[in-house]
């Protein structure tokens, strides 16, 4: 399948054509907040960022920057072929739930040890997220688990047409 042409990034933006593949894990001081419920579920300045060719990037947060009590461990678990075996979560806040809402990844293959002790979570199941104020745009499809902001250009794997890239 043919890979589409990147848009060309502005000062400042990243283009997500020129992330890795394997992904890079990266540190970031930006304030990263998740909202459920209408309640602030967690917020850091010491997140890392998974960036990956045509992936919006996914912000993993330490699991002590969530609210206690907001993760909720479920069965269940799924493979990727980087970061290895995850383990979700639901969120709970607010009186809601979102269902498998976060994931980490206990165990993760080698180059990825950073992750330990970090939780993503699925911009799409709550509130809102936001990046330094910005609010996040959820990564299409409803299976990745990137955060677009006006950070970084596509065009993005997710929507329609993109599962072959």
């Amino acid at each position: 399948m043919r890979h589409p042409s990147p848009h060309p990034p502005a000062a400042g933006q990243e283009s997500v054509w020129d992330y890795p593949r394997p992904p890079r894990v990266e540190t970031s001081d930006e304030v990263v907040e998740v909202w459920l419920g209408g309640e602030r579920v967690a917020s850091s300045s010491r997140t890392l960022r998974v960036l990956e060719t045509s992936h919006p990037p996914t912000y993993y947060l330490p699991v002590e920057d969530v609210a206690e009590g907001a993760l909720r461990p479920v069965a269940g678990a799924t493979w990727c072929e980087f970061k290895g075996q995850a383990a979700y979560f639901d969120l709970v806040a607010g009186g809601l739930v979102a269902s498998r809402a976060a994931w980490t990844y206990p165990n993760p293959s080698r180059g990825f040890a950073a992750l330990v002790g970090h939780v993503a979570v699925m911009p799409g199941a709550v509130d809102r997220c936001t990046v330094a104020g910005e609010l996040v745009v959820p990564q299409a499809g409803g299976f990745y688990g990137g955060w677009i902001t006006s950070r970084v250009v596509g065009p993005f794997k997710g929507e329609p047409g993109t599962l072959g890239w």
